[in-house]
């Protein structure tokens, strides 16, 4: 791993802790189990209020809401079961561009997406790629801090929509 990978993966780990220290214990995302490079939180609201939540959230903060997919009503217009799956799309240009100016493929992973899912047991959750993940990826070492600050916002939009 060359020197500008570690400097990233060490900013990375840093905020992460940073979050994790001043989040309370649920609130912590984790490692979706079936999914590599996959965080997840637990919803303590409802699948709708999740989703509300969520939008209100990237809303509040100024960033741009792009669209929002019920891919479970998707799957009914298809005859398919599905449980409750709706993909909220959201970015902010000046940040992510950035990425695509580094390597233009990361566009495959831009705007960001989270995913708010409900199981069988009525637990909702919300799911989101690991910006750390993204950066090695597409081999993104010259932006560091966006990644950091990506990371920082995606969880903070992730627990808003959670407690």
């Amino acid at each position: 791993m060359n020197r500008t990978k570690r400097i990233a993966s060490a900013l990375a780990a840093a905020l992460v802790l940073s979050i994790v220290s001043s989040a309370q214990a649920e609130d912590v995302p984790v490692r979706a189990a079936t999914a590599t490079d996959v965080l997840t939180l637990s919803s303590a609201n409802g699948f709708d209020d999740t989703v509300a939540k969520l939008t209100a959230d990237v809303a509040d903060k100024g960033i741009r809401h792009f669209a929002t997919i019920d891919q479970a009503a998707l799957a009914r217009g298809a005859d398919l079961p599905l449980r409750r799956s709706t993909l909220v799309i959201f970015g902010n240009p000046p940040l992510g561009v950035q990425f695509l100016q580094s390597n233009p493929l990361s566009g495959l992973d831009w705007p960001v997406r989270m995913l708010v899912t409900e199981d069988a047991a009525g637990n909702v959750k919300v799911a989101w790629t690991d910006f750390g993940a993204i950066a090695r990826r597409y081999d993104i070492t010259d932006r560091a801090a966006q990644f950091a600050m990506a990371s920082e916002v995606a969880a903070s939009i992730a627990t808003a929509a959670t407690r």
